[in-house]
């Protein structure tokens, strides 16, 4: 088990031009905006230098546009979330 000094989370913003579709969530379609992706990384032990490694990948739903009513978060393949943001344009940016 990691300790806590050993782990980060690191935010950014996605900004999706057109409506997109989630591979796990079949049949719902979320509408072009601003999300906030969260990336959960462990620090790899026992190097001579500091690296990282991701652990899981979370897509924050609905948009931040709509606030927080019914907020979820969703674990989505840093694979599929790649994919999706290439078939989309869309951007990215660091939020912290």
């Amino acid at each position: 088990m990691s300790d806590l000094s050993s782990t980060r989370t690191t935010d950014t913003i996605v900004h999706f031009s057109t409506p997109f579709a989630l591979p796990d969530l079949v049949g719902e379609v979320h509408p072009a905006g601003d999300y906030k992706i969260a990336q959960d990384e462990e620090r790899i032990e026992g190097l001579s230098w500091l690296a990282y490694r991701r652990t899981a990948t979370y897509i924050h739903l609905p948009s931040i546009a709509q606030g927080n009513r019914l907020r979820r978060i969703v674990r989505i393949e840093p694979t599929a979330l790649a994919d999706l943001l290439a078939a989309t344009n869309a951007t990215q940016e660091l939020s912290r």
